[in-house]
């Protein structure tokens, strides 16, 4: 990822409406959610989600996948990856002992 990649995942994440869906969307992995679902849990009108989900897929950060009549929506990992990598790549200079608090908050499960 470079800095203007970078930049486009923030902005698409600067939103409380997107930050909530694309969370959602994590922590729904690796099956997603159908569209409806999201648009439930965001308390907006479809037309007005639909703008939103939008800029995330633009931004990377959504993919769907068509399952009969429904859209599953899943987070692209693979993006959030590479956004994290990039904010930290030159974390302490080098010095790994103090970037071990950060890496183990970033451990799950």
């Amino acid at each position: 990822m470079n800095q203007d990649n970078a930049i486009a995942v923030l902005a698409a994440l600067a939103h409380p409406a997107r930050l909530s869906a694309f969370r959602l969307l994590v922590r729904h992995e690796p099956n997603g959610l159908p569209t409806g679902a999201l648009v439930d849990a965001s308390g907006l009108r479809q037309s007005s989600f639909s703008t939103h989900l939008a800029v995330l897929a633009k931004a990377g950060l959504v993919t769907a996948e068509r399952q009969g009549r429904r859209q599953i929506q899943r987070a692209n990992i693979d993006t959030l990856r590479g956004l994290m990598s990039f904010l930290v790549k030159d974390c302490c200079q080098g010095r790994a002992e103090l970037c071990e608090p950060l890496l183990a908050e970033l451990i799950c499960c």
